[in-house]
């Protein structure tokens, strides 16, 4: 019978060889490849000190393919839970030095049970992914496995928050899972996303491309949106998900942490007053109004290089956690198209199913147009934004600070779709369209016989502008709450925010709505 001493000499042994992962000559060849291990990145993600790990001993239970001769404590993922911030979260962290990560049956219940914890106490989950795909030994188990993270992504949606960052390779299977998350980050240079590889496309379509350009971080994105932000290296991209985590509640039943400042919140910035041009066909970055009116002039921007013609991102008023949707004049006039219809569309979503209220800045000329875009699903997909404003219930406040035009006022967040406080620049203009445009189609007669058709054209359109094209229409009916000095705008959102702070609203009973995927 063995003794104590001889029982805790095993679990010594063996707790240092899980710590050893696939060994020493694969960390060096993982490191060789600019990759860090599976623990030292949840070292780099969570409080020092703070990990605890679960199921270290679990080892596959898969005897074909000499399987039965090749048994690694752990079997491929680390998993367990930690702090990030002092607070809770679940991790699991894919470990390339065994069996390549490829996801086996064991694996997948280690990933399993953490996911379920995570929704069982409210705590967000992070899935730091390096894995080449299923364990092909383990045939359909390891398909199953997959399945069921696949499930438990789904019901975790809208509970807890879920954020993958992808580290190594992610193909097949396994990057259906990182794209059911509420965030996606990938590092430049060593991830990669694709459903088949080069070789497999090469076989079938005869296009010859790297894996790089198939499905590295500059195409996910540029390109694709599928990746959220790109990181230089992984220790930025793990730094990334813990800015990310502090502006999310810990579930959906949580409120988001709030950061104390020492930026006043009746702070007011001149600069504000000047940065529209008075010409209305002349851009200005969008950026410029950001900075000046959140907390420290910090703003988190999300999917900064995809449809860069609306802007995304997380901020703080006075210290609460806000998302900030805005229109960039700088691309494309700010016009709404399919992409960045998406990308809002998705935030705005995640902002309303984690209790973040919203901020939006409208300067849209309206939906763009074209062939291309009327091919490919415009309405379809402009109205996912739609759907997505009037379905939001978190605080909603908008600030039109140029043009608001046609049916894409009504879309950005407009009093008609529930916005609770609208403000508006005295350089609004609230129309169905441009005063040239206007003029041209309700006189079109009159400027025809009109002797001097430039000059009447032109006095036509001054007068429509002095009459129609300002916010004072709006604000007659209501539409607009208030029209603001810009240099306002920030002490008037803090307080539109603390007077919205215990706000109430739902959307009827039902099992969900059919949003127009």
């Amino acid at each position: 019978m063995a003794t104590n001493e001889e029982r805790l000499g095993r679990l010594t042994r063996m707790r240092e060889e899980s710590l050893l992962g696939g060994g020493p000559v694969r960390i060096e060849r993982q490191h060789a490849w600019g990759k860090l291990t599976a623990r030292e990145r949840l070292d780099l993600l969570l409080d020092p000190g703070t990990f605890i790990e679960l199921d270290a001993f679990v080892t596959h239970r898969s005897k074909e393919f000499g399987l039965d001769k090749q048994h690694f404590l752990g079997d491929g993922v680390v998993t367990g839970h930690g702090l990030v911030d002092g607070r809770l979260v679940f991790v699991f962290s894919q470990d390339f030095t065994v069996f390549g990560g490829s996801l086996s049956e064991a694996y997948a219940e280690k990933i399993c049970k953490v996911m379920d914890l995570a929704m069982k106490v409210g705590a967000p989950l992070i899935g730091l992914n390096d894995s080449g795909g299923a364990r092909i030994q383990e045939g359909v188990v390891s398909l199953g496995g997959y399945a069921d993270i696949f499930l438990r992504n789904v019901l975790a949606s809208g509970v807890i928050p879920q954020i993958s960052v992808i580290m190594g390779p992610c193909a097949g299977g396994a990057v259906y899972s990182p794209a059911m998350t509420d965030f996606t980050l990938m590092v430049e240079g060593t991830s990669y996303m694709f459903v088949t590889g080069p070789n497999v496309v090469k076989a079938v379509t005869h296009e010859d491309v790297d894996s790089e350009r198939l499905g590295g971080a500059i195409t996910h994105t540029t390109r694709s949106g599928v990746a959220h932000l790109a990181a230089k290296d992984e220790a930025e991209s793990l730094d990334l998900t813990r800015r990310i985590l502090g502006f999310l509640p810990q579930n959906n039943l949580a409120s988001p942490p709030i950061v104390p400042t020492r930026d006043p919140s009746d702070r007011r910035d001149i600069e504000l007053d000047t940065i529209v041009p008075d010409d209305p066909q002349k851009p200005y970055d969008m950026h410029g109004v950001i900075i000046r009116i959140f907390d420290d002039g910090r703003f988190l921007e999300i999917q900064p290089d995809w449809a860069a013609n609306i802007i995304i991102g997380f901020g703080r008023l006075a210290g609460r956690s806000v998302g900030i949707v805005a229109q960039q004049p700088a691309v494309l006039a700010g016009a709404l198209d399919i992409n960045s219809s998406i990308k809002a569309a998705r935030f705005v979503r995640t902002c309303d199913a984690f209790n973040v209220p919203l901020v939006t800045f409208v300067d849209v000329p309206g939906f763009l147009p074209g062939v291309g875009q009327e091919d490919a699903g415009i309405i379809k997909h402009g109205a996912k934004l739609l759907y997505a404003y009037c379905e939001a219930t978190v605080p909603k406040m908008t600030v039109i600070t140029r043009k608001a035009y046609g049916g894409a006022y009504d879309v950005m967040s407009s009093k008609h779709v529930r916005g609770d406080m609208n403000f508006a620049w005295p350089t609004a203009e609230i129309a169905v369209m441009g005063a040239e445009g206007a003029v041209n189609i309700i006189f079109k007669d009159q400027i025809a016989a009109a002797d001097d058709v430039v000059a009447e054209r032109a006095r036509l359109i001054a007068e429509y502008e002095a009459e129609f094209n300002n916010p004072y229409v709006a604000a007659a009916r209501g539409y607009i709450d208030d029209i603001i000095h810009p240099s306002d705008t920030r002490p008037r959102l803090i307080a539109a925010l603390e007077m919205l702070a215990d706000k109430r609203d739902e959307n009827p009973r039902k099992k969900h709505g059919n949003i127009p995927l």
